[in-house]
């Protein structure tokens, strides 16, 4: 039988002492081995850890090594820019006001109106935004006003001294504001009510209204330049409130004007003139100045080319007063509509109003 060969014995290696720091480094990273047991409870608190995540949306909490600093979140590039003067940017907005994020025009303005203080009226008070209230209350209240200094007999030539007088400190005082940034916060703060988006950024609609009654007052005849104011107090408001309210069931005739608010202006135009002519200078009398006595006559070279004499082509009466109510409310309607350079309303209603009342007259009343 073969002799098998003999196994070596197993060569004994002795290991160097450790130092004393390895020890320690091997003590303080020594974990204990982890069983079956272990690894499923770990996954199971994973796995739940996930799902509450999942379920939060909160991100994951990250661990900090000592010695690193923690990482910045990178913010993602910002796409908004101001936007241009005479566009709306919602600084006087209500939902502008009762934002978190806009705490700055929450501190200098109150509110967008008056009624804005009271929190549960917010709804109401989006309505009184979003159609100008206490704006067109001013507006037309400056109406009544010219009315009320007609009815007492007080001349046009005592009155534009005062309008002139007045436009000069407010120019003074908007040109202030938009010089110191400061002070034009305060301005929003105690007129905002009154002054549209576009306006924080741009003129105030009062110079440009004072200039426009100034104008006709100054220029026209009083029968003329008091109805010009009346046009632009009453008809500018008609057309404004009409248009936001049903100018988009309404073909547009440019932008910001529409079919309704334009039909709304005519109509106002035709009421108005018929009030004045029709009710106020009879009871309260009219002055030697005025263009329209009542009385319409064809021009004397129509007259000639038809053969008639001088006094025929005369109309009176009803008839005289409804055509004068007539071309008063399409002279008012197409001044809300026209676009001069782009000036604002309240200066090209009242000349345009003038220019074509004080035209019609000198063909058709002289």
């Amino acid at each position: 039988m073969a002799q098998q060969p003999a196994i070596p014995q197993t060569p004994h290696v002795t290991q160097p002492t450790p130092a004393a720091s390895e020890t320690r480094e091997k003590q303080e990273s020594y974990f204990a081995p982890i069983g079956g047991s272990a690894t499923k409870k770990n996954t199971a608190s994973s796995f739940a850890e996930d799902r509450a995540r999942a379920r939060s949306r909160s991100p994951k909490s990250i661990v900090i090594t000592a010695g690193q600093p923690p990482p910045v979140p990178k913010k993602p590039p910002s796409t908004t820019s101001s936007p241009p003067n005479g566009v709306p940017n919602g600084h006087l907005s209500p939902s502008s006001a009762a934002s978190t994020a806009s705490s700055y025009w929450r501190n200098i303005s109150r509110s967008p109106s008056p009624l804005g203080l009271i929190p549960i009226h917010r709804s109401f008070r989006n309505f009184v935004h979003r159609h100008e209230i206490p704006r067109k209350a001013l507006h037309l209240s400056i109406g009544f006003v010219t009315l009320s200094l007609y009815s007492r007999g007080i001349s046009q030539h005592s009155i534009h001294p005062w309008l002139l007088g007045a436009l000069v400190p407010i120019a003074s005082v908007d040109y202030l504001r938009h010089t110191f940034p400061t002070f034009n916060r305060f301005y929003i703060r105690v007129l905002g009510a009154l002054m549209r988006e576009s306006e924080v950024d741009g003129y105030n609609g009062v110079i440009w209204y004072l200039l426009g009654a100034w104008t006709v007052l100054r220029f026209f005849p009083k029968d003329v330049g008091v109805m010009s104011v009346l046009l632009l107090s009453w008809c500018d408001t008609a057309a404004s409130t009409v248009g936001r309210l049903y100018g988009r069931y309404t073909p547009r005739i440019r932008k910001g004007k529409s079919l309704a608010g334009s039909a709304a202006a005519m109509g106002v135009g035709i009421l108005t003139a018929g009030m004045f002519w029709g009710w106020a200078v009879p009871r309260f009398g009219h002055d030697d100045g005025f263009m329209f006595t009542g009385h319409l006559t064809l021009p004397e070279v129509v007259k000639e080319a038809v053969g008639w004499n001088s006094s025929e082509g005369v109309l009176g009466g009803w008839t005289a007063l409804s055509i004068v109510s007539l071309w008063s409310g399409f002279v008012a309607s197409a001044s809300e509509v026209v676009d001069i350079f782009g000036w604002d309303d309240n200066v090209i209603i009242p000349v345009l109003s003038g220019i074509g009342l004080w035209g019609f007259f000198k063909v058709f009343a002289p």
